[in-house]
This record gives C-alpha cells, sequence and structure tokens, in this order.
C-alpha cells in the first residue's frame, strides 16, 4: 500500500504540472483567423417573402364552397383560374361573411393579391366598398374583438386588472377584523 503522504504529493505535483501548461495557453490571444467574426445581429429565420401586392380587377360568379373546417368560402373563377376571394378573417365573420350576399352573382370584384397567391382582398364589389376605409374591425386582438377573437380567454371577460375595481375588491387587501381578541 501506498502511504497517504505520497499520494498527495503526486497529486500536487500533477496540479502543478496542469497549470504550467495551462495558464501560458490561456494567456496568448487568439490569431485573428481563429476569432469568429463579429456580426452586428444574428439572422432571424425570415418567413419567405411573398412580394408586394397588387392590385386586381377579376368578373365571375361568386361560389360559396364549405372549408375543411366547415366554415363558409368564397371562390370566383375569371382569367382562366379559381380565386379564394377573402373580406377578412373567417373568424370574425363567422355566418356574416359580407361576401354571403354576392353568392351566385355575377360581380366585379376589385382587390389586391400577391404573386402567385390564389387568394383575393376583396376592397369593392360592383363599385361598392365592402368595409369603412382605415383600420379593419378584426384589428386590436382580443381586448379589442371580444370573445369571437382566436386569442380570447374566459378570464379577459372581467376586463383588464386595475381598471378601477378600488380595495373593496382587491383581494388580501382589506383584512377581515376578527370578533375575539
Amino acid at each position: 500500500m501506498k502511504s497517504p503522504n505520497r499520494r498527495v504529493g503526486l497529486m500536487l505535483a500533477a496540479a502543478v504540472a496542469l497549470l504550467a501548461v495551462s495558464i501560458p495557453a490561456l494567456a496568448v490571444s487568439p490569431s485573428p483567423s481563429a476569432a469568429p467574426e463579429k456580426s452586428a445581429k444574428p439572422e432571424k429565420s425570415a418567413k419567405p417573402d411573398k412580394g408586394p401586392e397588387t392590385a386586381i380587377t377579376l368578373t365571375g360568379i361568386v361560389q360559396k364552397v364549405v372549408d375543411p373546417n366547415g366554415r363558409p368560402t368564397y371562390t370566383m373563377s375569371a382569367d382562366g383560374k379559381t380565386w379564394t376571394i377573402s373580406a377578412g378573417p373567417p373568424w370574425f365573420w363567422g355566418n356574416k361573411n359580407p361576401l354571403a350576399a354576392f353568392a351566385g352573382k355575377s360581380v366585379t370584384i376589385i382587390g389586391s393579391t400577391r404573386a402567385g397567391d390564389p387568394e383575393v382582398d376583396v376592397e369593392t364589389v360592383d363599385g361598392k366598398p365592402l368595409r369603412e376605409p382605415g383600420k379593419p374591425p378584426w384589428a386590436g386582438g382580443p381586448w379589442v374583438v371580444g370573445p369571437t377573437h382566436p386569442g380570447w380567454k374566459p378570464w379577459m371577460a372581467d376586463g383588464k386588472r386595475g381598471n378601477g375595481h378600488g380595495r373593496d375588491n382587491a383581494p388580501g387587501q382589506v383584512k377581515k377584523e376578527s370578533a375575539a381578541p
């Protein structure tokens, strides 16, 4: 058996040798070829660019079809292509889509689309705008739209926290007095 002092001495010698080798290696500055190139910001994975929107005019008959989720979708065949026409997100309109009034009728639609995309965002039908100009009614998130918004949560029904409920309705703020001292 080896003595404990000898083991401690060997470990101490190994530690000194390790320090003697590692200190000069750590002190050396990296060479320019070994240093990674610095960039201003790492690139985020960008969504594929669909290109700019372009104005389009279509004339044809509006058809009502049902999508795989059971929601009504509106299409129009024009210029040898079948276009999906949209008046906004289907979750917002539900069964009250303004395009429903034109189903089965021949109309002229003015809207916008992106290159290679078969969807047209409808702006006017037969020269009449579908909605008021400006911010669309479905914009603003769940607080503005309400329960029909896909981001709506049941706890949002009580309003945002801190809307003037006061100390009386704030849990834990007012202590109840006990009957016995």
